[in-house]
This record gives structure tokens, C-alpha cells and sequence, in this order.
């Protein structure tokens, strides 16, 4: 079932999160000071609106109260992504998603009632740096301050047994969730405790990060 999605911030973080949301089908508004950058979305998304959304007759207007989800994605105007994650927490937004620059931005955001906080160039460039510094990470995605899925090359001294044998929760405290052949093609979700591992598998792990890292040196 499609769930609406009002997203406020139309710069290119914005933009490409919307217009994504549309063609998985989901009923997406947009709001944005900028007439070029209203224009650029229109005919991407459900409806978009031009306006300023520090102003709280603004956001009551467009009724974000009644969306499934609203995100805040205009993390360069700190003050103005403060005052409207604010203002929609009091009129009762459903779930708010803030978009941060800087990790006090995130503690402020949280603080004052954003349900999660994004912080993609960090993100980002926490990704980038794992996968540089080890040739194994082919993708990282974290959960959490602490916690990531990675998908990861299977260490040599891991083919030819069973995540049984290695006892991949207590011994190395990683869940895994699924393991790709060796071109990355096929995908075996859920493998079972006799699934033998064989050179060139890529693991799909969740675990704390300092046991991902561990996984791919």
C-alpha cells in the first residue's frame, strides 16, 4: 500500500529522495522557497508547492500533520531545519526524518523530537573509507552509530565450512543475512548453519562495527 511522503528542502538530496519515492509509487508533496527548483520536480512527484516552510501556516496548509512520513531535508539552513522538525512535532506529525550536517545538528535534531536523523555525507564518507581501506567491502550500510550490514568477501580461511563451524555468532558476533555467488549475481537469503562456503561468496553481514571491520582485513 502506498504511504504519502511530504518532503520539505528540495536541493539535490531532496530532490533525488522524492522523485525516487514517486517511482516506487508512493504519494509524494514537496515544498520549496526556490521556483527553479519547484519546477525541476513537478512533473516527478504527486504535487510540489512553492513556500516557505518556517512559516507554520505553511506546513498546516499543506496538511503535513496527515502524512505517514515527513523529512526535512534542508540540513544547510540549520536554524530553518530546527525551527520546522520543531514546529511539526508540536502539531503532531506522524514520523519525522531530519536530515543533519554535523554530528551537534543530529543531537539538537534528536532533542527536539525528530524520530530518526540522516547524516549522508557522513554516511557516506564512513562507507567510502571502509570499502577503500579493505578491497573486500564491496558495500556498507550503517544502522546505527554502532552497527552496519556489509557485504563483504568471504575470508580464505573461511572457505570450505560451515557458518556452523565457525560459529559466526558467538565467535564473531555477526549475523548473516544472505551470501552472493562469486559474480555478485545470485543472492541466497537466510542460509542455513550447513551452508558451505565456497571461494569467491560474498557474506551479507549484520554485526557491531568493530566486528564488521574484522571481517574485511
Amino acid at each position: 500500500m502506498a504511504q504519502s511522503f511530504l518532503v520539505i528542502g528540495l536541493g539535490r538530496f531532496g530532490a533525488a529522495l522524492a522523485q525516487s519515492l514517486y517511482e516506487l509509487g508512493q504519494e509524494v508533496v514537496c515544498i520549496d522557497e526556490s521556483e527553479e527548483a519547484v519546477h525541476r520536480v513537478a512533473d516527478h512527484v504527486t504535487h510540489v508547492m512553492q513556500g516557505d516552510a518556517t512559516d507554520e501556516a505553511v506546513l498546516r496548509a499543506v496538511g503535513a500533520r496527515n502524512f505517514d512520513c515527513v523529512v526535512v531535508s534542508m540540513a544547510g539552513d540549520i536554524e530553518s531545519s530546527i525551527l520546522i522538525t520543531l514546529m511539526l512535532r508540536e502539531m503532531g506529525a506522524k514520523k519525522i526524518i531530519s536530515k543533519s550536517q554535523s554530528a551537534l545538528h543530529t543531537k539538537v535534531l534528536q532533542k527536539i523530537g525528530a524520530d530518526e536523523v540522516v547524516y549522508p555525507e557522513y554516511e557516506s564518507g564512513m562507507r567510502l573509507a571502509q570499502m577503500l581501506s579493505s578491497p573486500n567491502f564491496a558495500d556498507l550500510f550503517e544502522l546505527s552509530p554502532d552497527y552496519s550490514v556489509a557485504e563483504v568477501l568471504a575470508p580464505k580461511k573461511w572457505v570450505g565450512k560451515t557458518f556452523a563451524q565457525l560459529d559466526m555468532r558467538r565467535r564473531h558476533g555477526l549475523n548473516i543475512l544472505a551470501v552472493r555467488d562469486r559474480r555478485r549475481l545470485g543472492l541466497k537469503v537466510s542460509p542455513s548453519a550447513d551452508y558451505v562456503i565456497q571461494e569467491g561468496d560474498y557474506l551479507v553481514a549484520l554485526g557491531h562495527n568493530k566486528d564488521i571491520g574484522r571481517l574485511g582485513e
